[in-house]
């Protein structure tokens, strides 16, 4: 159905229609301030396609401003002078601030990135302050070693030696479009807490939330230059990534592009953190109920439109159940409503612009072209915004382009398997292991898969679960480097041996 239920849409809060009125500057040094370039970038709302604000497209004159101001404030001090105890402060304040104005953020998440009101409310904005409370008190949990030498060039001399983590310095964060402030907290979050300084560049579609957080980091407290923010294009990031200042970049977006950021670091050996595609598999064996498997799937595939790079796009399914789980899962893809993300009910969301809503019709097509068959959806719904409707596809080949390319909006391949050896083979063979989950009941089995699938997180009768102590980050192609735990705050650090001779 082309319309979602009957229900009112979310009134707009007035703080979100006078921000949306605002102009738009960076925040560099702890000010707002107009830019040199004159290019300004449209940010449109998905639901209709609308502009909805304008913000600065900063140039490399941008880029410099923004990290000079990142390093003059990590060299003099301001952030790691501070004792540990009195960063953390400053961080929790920042989380009462996002939790303080968790309805605006949330409406500009939705409006901005088309997402469902419920999903910015609860998972983007909503889980955002226990995460940022987390790091925050991993601030005073750095530690070092203490370590026994037992091998020395001094005769006679005795030996203490220990280990210290040190912050690296500037730290370029470039944030994806998908969970554009959550993911933006992921970077800045560890990175503050361990000592360094941030400039921070959105995605050129969806900023907004990320101009309203650097608001929030400023009156919580945070010293001038130590959390700077820049809008801009590809050309924006690439300087970003190649300012000789620059100390470490962390990326989360496509595999394509985070092999090029790794390209553009590797002659200065800068520290590189990538979160980049996914690939997903879920496997769902013979003994797991139809209605609990198309629960998985659906949660798995569909969650935020499929513009989650941990989504369930490949899912794999017992020859036993195959047919009853096909037949389900159409039936429920075709019932879900749809309509914005400000329409509470709708089930089913516009993506994130023309050019994206393009590229996925454009993979459906090419799917169908390949001889694939769509049971499901494949089309675009008759209404304005950027929408796609749910896609279900099968006989889909591993060959196949739509089974090996990811197409990060609401469309699932469903292959039969008809031994579980074969279900391994086919999840496995991915140039990516991003996640992966496996449904069954079996306790057995799932101590003997879950070594063997080769993904950075394998969830067993669930789905798209994170929590702020689990890392999270990928296998093979789908990244270097972990967020969440005490792992994403080391990945922010160098480690330094210390050796006294007395």
């Amino acid at each position: 159905m082309d319309q979602a239920q009957p229900a009112s849409l979310t009134p707009t809060d007035p703080r979100v229609t006078a921000f949306l009125a605002r102009r738009h500057q960076l925040f560099i040094g702890g000010a707002w301030r107009e830019p040199a370039a004159v290019a300004l970038l449209d940010v449109h709302d998905p639901a209709t396609g609308e502009v909805i604000a304008r913000v600065p497209c900063a140039n490399a004159q941008d880029v410099d401003a923004a990290v000079k101001a990142a390093a003059e404030a990590f060299t003099n001090g301001a952030w790691t002078g501070l004792p540990p105890a009195e960063r953390e402060r400053i961080l929790l304040r920042f989380a009462d601030a996002v939790e303080a104005n968790a309805e605006e953020l949330a409406q500009l998440e939705t409006l901005n990135q088309g997402k469902s009101i419920n999903i910015a409310r609860h998972v983007d904005i909503g889980g955002a302050p226990a995460y940022m409370r987390y790091i925050a008190g991993l601030t005073t949990k750095l530690t070092g070693e203490t370590l026994d030498v037992s091998i020395g060039a001094i005769p006679g001399a005795k030996f203490t030696a220990y280990t210290r983590r040190e912050p690296l310095g500037v730290v370029a964060a470039i944030a994806p479009w998908n969970f554009p402030m959550m993911i933006g907290l992921w970077k800045i979050m560890p990175a503050l807490a361990a000592g360094c300084t941030v400039v921070l560049k959105p995605s050129e579609v969806t900023p907004l939330t990320s101009l309203r957080l650097a608001e929030l980091a400023a009156e919580a407290g945070l010293p001038a230059g130590v959390l700077n923010l820049i809008t801009g294009d590809g050309a924006t990031g690439r300087a970003l990534v190649d300012h000789p200042l620059v100390s470490k970049v962390t990326f989360t977006g496509s595999t394509e592009t985070g092999k090029a950021i790794a390209l553009a670091t590797a002659g200065r050996l800068v520290r590189t953190s990538l979160e980049l595609g996914g690939k997903n598999p879920a496997i769902f064996l013979k003994d797991v109920p139809i209605d609990q498997a198309v629960g998985g799937a659906l949660l798995g595939g569909f969650f935020n439109n499929g513009q989650v790079c941990a989504a369930s796009s490949r899912l794999y399914v017992a020859r036993e159940t195959y047919g009853a789980f096909v037949e389900a899962l159409v039936a429920a893809v075709d019932g879900l409503s749809i309509g914005p993300g400000m329409d509470a009910s709708a089930q089913v969301n516009p993506v994130v612009s023309a050019a994206h809503r393009d590229k996925v019709i454009g993979s459906i097509e090419t799917a169908r072209r390949d001889g694939a068959r769509i049971v499901a959806g494949g089309d675009l719904p008759n209404r304005p915004g950027y929408y796609v409707r749910p896609t279900v596809i099968v006989d889909a080949g591993p060959d196949l382009a739509i089974s090996r390319q990811e197409v990060f909006g609401p469309v699932v391949t469903v292959t039969a398997f008809d031994d579980e050896a074969e279900a391994l083979r086919l999840a496995n063979d991915t140039s990516m292991g991003l996640t992966a989950s496996l449904w069954t009941n079996d306790l057995k089995k799932v101590l003997d898969y879950v070594p063997r699938l080769q993904a950075g997180t394998v969830w067993v009768n669930s789905h798209n679960v994170l929590d702020p102590n689990m890392p999270f980050g990928g296998f093979k192609e789908s990244g270097i480097g972990r967020d969440f735990g005490l792992a994403s705050l080391e990945g922010y650090t160098e480690l330094k041996s210390v050796c006294m001779a007395h």
